[in-house]
């Protein structure tokens, strides 16, 4: 039999409710176990099985826990990351990993110090449009690469009163947004020559950043990331350029809505997006020309905790490296220093 991994999560606000427990469920060698609720114990109404406490000590000093995951606001993830390291359990935190790489750095050594697993929740790279971005780069059906352009545009007028809206450390779009654009682009592409950045709050009263533009600067390759609240008319979430030809996509990655309204990511059609929504290619391919649609690769969010899984009984390597997330927050300073200095900066300039 395989070995049973004990769950113990920190926070049940959205990203603990959407995304972490459900996906938790759905891997059987995953138990989740122990929950911490400030306010109330609606884990329960869909866990029954859950314990819920008030108190993250309580938690953390829980000799059944293996595994702990921080789904709390970004402000506090260094601190119960490194209660829960110096406790010896493994340890998920939500992205953004931490403010700083300064506190990053820090976090890792003490998870080699402890010979604990510590990964950070950068679930899109399971997005179905990503998994087959990557293909199509992957396959060099377009080429070389020279462009490659991302949205994760919403419309959002009014502020919201959650810590996402606050001028704090980690607070802002660049960090709530960006981290899942840069992460994707690091993951594809190693990490830049050079960021540029153009960083703006735009919402009447807001007291943090709501839109920004980065360019990452790879040799002959452009990546433009771009976010925004006040785009009410969506553009392409990928636009992709190359000496073969384009691939163009509309629409993000169909699992969050599904999560949201209250579904378990498993099933035959999970992840599965509509052909509507599909990307379109238009390119060479082995001197034919192919214009036309193809088809997304289903998205698979539980298979982020799968790997963490796998790799906590040493059945295979960590996809989500702690070092990779750190170089995420490092392009994410350097972006906030070019905005500020108002030019472009050499990513390991200093």
């Amino acid at each position: 039999m395989n070995q049973v991994v004990r769950v113990g999560l920190i926070g049940y606000g959205m990203a603990g409710e959407v995304f972490h427990a459900p996906a938790i469920a759905v891997i059987p060698e995953l138990k989740l176990t122990k929950v911490v609720e400030r306010r109330s114990t609606k884990c329960q109404n869909r866990y029954p099985w859950v314990e819920t406490v008030n108190d993250t000590e309580e938690l953390l000093q829980d000799p059944n826990i293996d595994l702990v995951v921080v789904a709390t606001p970004n402000t506090s993830h260094f601190e119960l990351v490194q209660k829960a390291l110096l406790a010896n359990k493994h340890v998920v935190v939500e992205k953004p990993f931490t403010p700083t790489s300064q506190q990053a750095t820090e976090l890792i050594e003490l998870a080699q110090q402890r010979d604990r697993l510590l990964s950070i929740h950068h679930n899109r790279r399971w997005d179905g449009d990503f998994l087959t971005v990557k293909q199509i780069i992957k396959n060099g059906l377009l080429g070389n690469l020279v462009e490659y352009e991302v949205h994760f545009d919403r419309f959002r007028n009014q502020i919201k009163t959650n810590w996402r809206e606050y001028d704090e450390p980690g607070s802002g779009i660049l960090y709530d947004l960006g981290s899942h654009l840069i992460d994707q682009a690091v993951d594809l592409f190693g990490l830049p020559d050079t960021v540029t950045a153009d960083i703006r709050m735009q919402r009447p009263g807001v007291k943090t950043a709501d839109a920004f533009e980065l360019i990452l600067n790879f040799g002959n390759l452009k990546v433009t990331a771009k976010a925004g609240q006040l785009v009410r008319e969506l553009g392409p979430h990928f636009v992709l350029h190359g000496t073969a030809g384009s691939f163009i996509k509309y629409g993000m990655d169909p699992q969050e809505d599904a999560l949201k309204q209250g579904r378990l990511p498993e099933g035959i059609d999970w992840g599965k997006e509509s052909q509507k929504s599909w990307g379109t290619l238009n390119t060479d391919i082995n001197e034919l020309h192919f214009y036309g649609k193809i088809e997304t690769l289903p998205g698979c969010y539980p298979a982020y905790y799968q790997n963490v899984y796998n790799a906590i009984t040493q059945q295979s390597e960590l996809i989500v490296k702690p070092e990779q997330a750190r170089n995420t927050i490092q392009i994410i300073e350097r972006a906030m220093e070019s905005h500020a200095q108002r030019r472009t900066l050499n990513f390991y300039e200093h």
